[in-house]
Parts: structure tokens; sequence; C-alpha cells
């Protein structure tokens, strides 16, 4: 009889303040319940075991110091002993520098290595030498790209053997919706608009966005001239420049900021969005990319980091920098419905490629390695 392998995961990432890190947790637990292999899922603490899936087990919280790095480096050591695992999984950059059985750390970029420049903490080196201690102290290191790949090697000199990449999937919520018949828009929002979604911060260079949108709306096209761009997520401190840029050029109406938004809201916003536009100068991954895929909608990304790899030859990829080429996109995607049929086609043959199912087994493979040791 096949023993059944039980994994220990980290149960504060399903409340995690990472919208990304929560989806990556849920849909990654629900995945591997489904594979119907010999194994059990356990969530090692968090606070608010309501948000925890169906069908996966929870061991409270040892004591230990209030604190994020008292948790892992104390509590989650603990419970995992607590609990009888045979593997600890990481789910987000952070481990503990011991554990009773093996450790699986998910990192999902390394820009804050790399490029530090786009950070508030900048000059937290102790948060970033723990990042580094957990990349090293960990059995395998997983990540969610093979250019997060290369970075984190680059970052941290750690070898290829010891990482394995396993690419996100996209939940079975998002769906195509009728092209003829995209449904109301969220209240305040009118169409046509491009969507952008994801938090509000210096990498995602969206003031060369707006700047792209402003021109296009100057074009002779009614449409065009009633464009908006819609922003959902969390300001983190560039909000208030977007705005005073759509406002010295007199089309304050040109951005509209929703802030964070629940996946009912979002699903209804890639349902009504001309296109996405993803102008990021770094991720890891960008599930965004796939989930306005998986919903149809075309997708104009830059080719930068992680975008072509998870884009390929399904939407259009520009220079991060070249405003003029995202404006001539924008003006030939929102005016030709040929080139938005061929997007719409293109994105749902490559979103199918990208399935929690195939996420959970290339995890499933790297626990039983770890433990096979």
């Amino acid at each position: 009889m096949t023993e059944t392998l039980r994994i220990g995961l980290d149960g504060r990432a399903f409340s995690s303040p990472a919208a990304g890190v929560r989806r990556y947790v849920n849909g990654l637990t629900r995945a591997l319940l489904a594979l119907g292999e010999p194994l059990s899922v356990v969530a090692l603490g968090g606070t608010n075991p309501s948000v925890i899936p169906e069908g996966v087990g929870h061991v409270a919280e040892p004591p230990h110091l209030p604190t994020n790095l008292g948790w892992t480096m104390v509590g989650l050591p603990q419970a995992a002993w607590r609990a009888g695992v045979d593997v600890v999984h990481a789910p987000a950059y952070t481990a503990p520098l011991w554990s009773p059985v093996p450790v699986v750390l998910t990192i999902h970029d390394v820009s804050y290595q790399r490029h530090p420049q786009w950070y508030p903490y900048r000059r937290d080196w102790v948060r970033r030498a723990f990042y580094r201690a957990s990349a090293h102290a960990a059995s395998r290191v997983l990540t969610i790209s093979h250019f997060s790949e290369t970075e984190i090697m680059a970052a941290y000199g750690i070898p290829a053997e010891r990482i394995a990449v396993t690419p996100l999937g996209v939940d079975g919520g998002f769906l195509p919706g009728d092209v003829d018949r995209p449904g109301d828009p969220l209240a305040g929002i009118r169409q046509p608009y491009l969507l952008h979604v994801g938090d509000l911060h210096e990498r995602r260079n969206l003031a060369m966005l707006v700047e792209a949108v402003l021109e296009a709306r100057r074009d002779s096209s009614p449409v065009r001239q009633a464009l908006s761009l819609v922003l959902a997520g969390e300001d983190r401190g560039v909000g208030d420049t977007l705005r005073a840029i759509a406002e010295r050029s007199g089309e304050a109406d040109a951005v509209v900021r929703l802030g964070a938004v629940d996946e009912a809201d979002l699903r209804r916003l890639y349902a009504g969005a001309i296109a996405l536009v993803y102008p990021s100068l770094y991720e890891g991954f960008g599930l965004p990319i796939v989930e306005a895929m998986a919903c149809g909608v075309p997708v104009i990304a830059s080719r930068a980091a992680s975008m072509p790899e998870v884009l390929g030859d399904a939407g259009i990829l520009l220079d991060p920098s070249d405003r003029g080429a995202w404006t001539q996109a924008i003006i030939d995607v929102v005016g030709s419905e040929r080139t938005r049929a061929r997007c719409r086609a293109a994105g749902l043959r490559r979103s199918a490629e990208f399935t929690w199912a195939r996420t959970a087994t290339l995890t499933l493979e790297a626990y039983r390695q770890v433990c096979a040791r």
C-alpha cells in the first residue's frame, strides 16, 4: 500500500495581505486534493481558520514571539512537529531556517533583490537577509516561471538543480463571455475601457500607460475619445501621480481607480474590458495575463521579464519604454474587431495550458523528491 504523504502548508498564507499569495495557495491546495493521490494537506497555524479550504486540516499556532519572524522561526517548525507532517511548504518568500522535516519554499520573484530602488523598504537589510537565508536553508525552491528561476540563481547563487519551476494556473471561474453582450459594467465605469489588474506601484510602469491612453484618446475616432483606463488594485504610492497626469491634460475621466476588488467584480471587469494592458517592467509571472486570456480578453503586455514566457504569441508584446508603440497598439486594438478576434482566439488556446492541476502535479513531485532524500 502506498504511504500517504502529509503536507504542512503555512496557514497564514490563506489570509495573506497579498492577493497573489492567497490565489496561489488556494488554487494549489484545491488542485493537490483533487489529484486523487495518497496525500493530505494540513494548514499550520493561521489566525483565521474560516478561510482554509474544505478538506484541509488545521493545527493551531503554538506559543511564539508575536512577530512574523517569531512565527516563521519558532511557531511554524513547532506546528509542523505537532502535526506530524512529512514536508513543510512555505509559500511566500520566508521559511524556517531549521525544521524537523524538509522545507519547500516558493519564491515568486526577486524584484526586491534585483531592483531594490522600487521598494519603500529598500534599506531594510534584515528583511532581505532573511529572504536570502530562507532560500539557502530550504530543501527545494519553487518558482513560477523560468525567468524567475534565472533571477533567483543570479540573486542568490542557488544552483538550478535545487529549483523547480511550477507555473501558476487560472481558476475555472474565469471564462469567456459573449463578445456581443459583454454584460453590465460596475457602477461608475463606462465602456469602452482598458483594464489593468494589480497593485499600483513603480515597477508597473503605469505613468507611461496613462500617457499612452491620453494620446490614444486624441485620435479622431469617437470610440477612442471616450476610452478610459480602469485600475483594479491597491495603491502602493503612485495613484496620485497617475491622477495628476490625467488632470493636467484636462481629461481626469481618463483614469478610474477602483482599489482592490473581489473576485466576482474582477470577473465582471474582465468581461467588459476591451483589452488588458500590462506594461510592467518586472513580473515573476503575471497572473492577470492568463486570467484575461481565459476570459477571451485581448492582452497588450511588456516584452520584459516573464511576460513573453506567459503570453507567448497570443497577444501583443511591446517595449515597456516605447510610449508611441503602446499608443498605436491601443488604437489598433480598440479600432479593429479583427485584431480583437485574433487575440481572443489565440488567448483562449494559450490560457488552456495554465492549469492548477499542472501546478499541483509539479509541486507534488518536488515534495516527494525532498522527502525521498
